[in-house]
This record gives C-alpha cells, sequence and structure tokens, in this order.
C-alpha cells in the first residue's frame, strides 16, 4: 500500500486533534513488513553500507518502518532501491530487503 492510498483512506476526514498527515504516519507505524525469507538484513546508523553496523535482523523478522529517506542506491530480493526505512532511532535498513508492496515510499519521508 503506498502512501498515497493511506492517505485517501477514511473518506478525506481528519482525524481528531490532527491532520490527515499524522494519520498516515501513525498508520503507517502500526504496519509491520517482513524481510526477504531466508535473508539476515544489517540495520546500519544512517542510510547506507558505509554507515556502522548497528545490529543485525534475523531471518523471518518484521519490521515497523517509522519513516523513509535517500540514501545510497543497493540492489536486493525486491530490486534496486535508494530508499532506506528508518526501523528506529539511528538504525535505518534498505528498502530493498524488505516487503513494502510498493517501489515507492509507504512511510513519511524522514
Amino acid at each position: 500500500m503506498s502512501l498515497d492510498q493511506l492517505r485517501n483512506t477514511g473518506g478525506g476526514e481528519e482525524e481528531p486533534g490532527g491532520a490527515p498527515e499524522t494519520a498516515v504516519a501513525a498508520a503507517a507505524a502500526l504496519a509491520t513488513y517482513p524481510v526477504a525469507p531466508g535473508y539476515s538484513l544489517n540495520v546500519r546508523s544512517g542510510p547506507g553500507t558505509t554507515y556502522s553496523l548497528v545490529r543485525v535482523l534475523s531471518a523471518g523478522s518484521r519490521v515497523s518502518i517509522h519513516c523513509q529517506r535517500t540514501g545510497e542506491r543497493v540492489s536486493g530480493p525486491y530490486g534496486t532501491s535508494n530508499i532506506w526505512d528508518n526501523i528506529g532511532s539511528g538504525q535505518y535498513v534498505s528498502d530493498a530487503y524488505i516487503l513494502t508492496g510498493s517501489d515507492g515510499y509507504v512511510a513519511p519521508r524522514c
């Protein structure tokens, strides 16, 4: 599901106490996405392979994407992408290894 699809759900009404973008961010944070089957995935401190390794996600892991930003272009099982998913404070994974169902952004930009 793309960010535009999330933004268009709910009949266009604003959530109480916030703009539609706030609702989109909240919905994106609730969703979890699987790491490509059979892959363990390096979590980096920034959006590229030259950033320090923070931890490694085991095969079969699922992640919540808080926001996304551009970074180093990486090829993986889901194509080549320069989108990096922020999965926690100072924790980024390449979107080329996450099954989001989209070639574009599925969460707000960081």
